[in-house]
């Protein structure tokens, strides 16, 4: 097998037909075709299915395979020029909206100007959705809600931010120095789906407390949530970031009782030595993430001590706490 094949078969999977992967490789179909066959040939396997144009188990296989084959081949051309101080290639950053918002204006900032020769790629998902795109090598880094599942990555903790219940300003409940689950149970929210950090850390403090939080609604998008609270669909649990760029004086976060603020960090795939674009992009990340001046009001850099063991599997943390006492 030879690289053309695995790039033919990847851009099947991004682009949904072999006459759409031709058009991105800046080829024609029946090279595309021959190089799948080829492939399907070595390996003893049908990889596409004809009628369908969709790919089979074993393509899905291949693939996730085959991404990780084109990264590693990219980071090695990466490396040798980073040599000679040029950092160049590409790297594809997912990242959750909220981080998004304020983190992506930083690095076009910075990055440019320290690598002009690096491009930056950027994916906005969910924690779920960045998770699932780290695992098949769509993206090289994650900024996301920690612990990240999975042991195959790596994480960093870079900031925690508050959460709290998003109010207009003008609502009596802002005068209250917390808001219980009580209460929270009594209002309509908007909630993200089950299975989020955040939504499973709510409803186990709901349930210590003895309630049930019966949302109005439930999305996959806390920029979503954010977007239908602010035109009065309901009320929701936001990270202050959810608030860059938008005026203090008409919504405010009311802590929740016993909601502990979340962290956010950087995720990347644990196989493989990450290229030098994928370091320069961490370093500039921690950066940013360690400079007060540069984070949203209600986010709080982690000190660089705790940022590897922050960002540690919970089983992980808890042996260190065990070893230190």
């Amino acid at each position: 097998m030879d690289l053309r094949q695995l790039n033919a078969l990847v851009a099947i999977a991004e682009h949904g037909s072999f006459s759409a992967a031709a058009d991105a490789l800046a080829t024609v179909q029946s090279n595309v075709s021959t190089h799948v066959k080829k492939l399907e040939i070595e390996l003893g396997s049908a990889l596409v299915d004809r009628s369908s144009g969709e790919l089979t188990e074993a393509g899905v296989l291949c693939v996730d395979r085959a991404r990780r084959v084109i990264a590693e081949l990219d980071a090695l051309s990466s490396d040798v020029t980073a040599l000679s101080y040029q950092v160049t290639g590409t790297v594809r950053l997912g990242s959750i909206g909220t981080a998004a918002r304020w983190l992506i204006p930083e690095l076009l900032n910075l990055v440019p100007r320290r690598h002009p020769l690096l491009d930056l790629v950027f994916c906005e998902s969910t924690t779920l959705g960045i998770d699932r795109q780290l695992a098949v090598g769509y993206v090289d880094l994650g900024v996301l809600v920690l612990p990240a599942s999975g042991s195959e990555v790596r994480s960093v903790a870079l900031f925690e931010e508050d959460l709290g219940l998003a109010l207009p300003a003008n609502h009596p409940l802002v005068t209250r120095p917390f808001i219980t689950f009580e209460e929270l149970a009594q209002l309509p929210l908007l909630l993200p789906l089950a299975g989020s950090n955040y939504r499973d850390e709510l409803d186990a403090l709901a349930t210590k407390k003895g309630v049930t939080l019966r949302p109005r609604a439930e999305m996959d998008s806390l920029r979503l949530v954010q977007a239908l609270t602010m035109e009065g669909c309901g009320y929701s649990i936001l990270p202050s970031s959810a608030f860059v760029h938008m005026s203090d004086e008409h919504w405010v976060l009311v802590p929740v009782e016993g909601l502990a603020p979340r962290t956010v960090g950087v995720v990347q795939r644990r196989r493989g030595r990450p290229g030098a674009p994928v370091r320069a992009v961490l370093e500039i990340l921690e950066e940013i993430a360690s400079d007060p001046d540069r984070l949203p009001v209600g986010v709080r850099p982690i000190p660089i001590e705790e940022r590897t063991l922050r960002g540690a599997p919970p089983a992980q943390r808890a042996g260190h706490n065990d070893a230190v006492r």
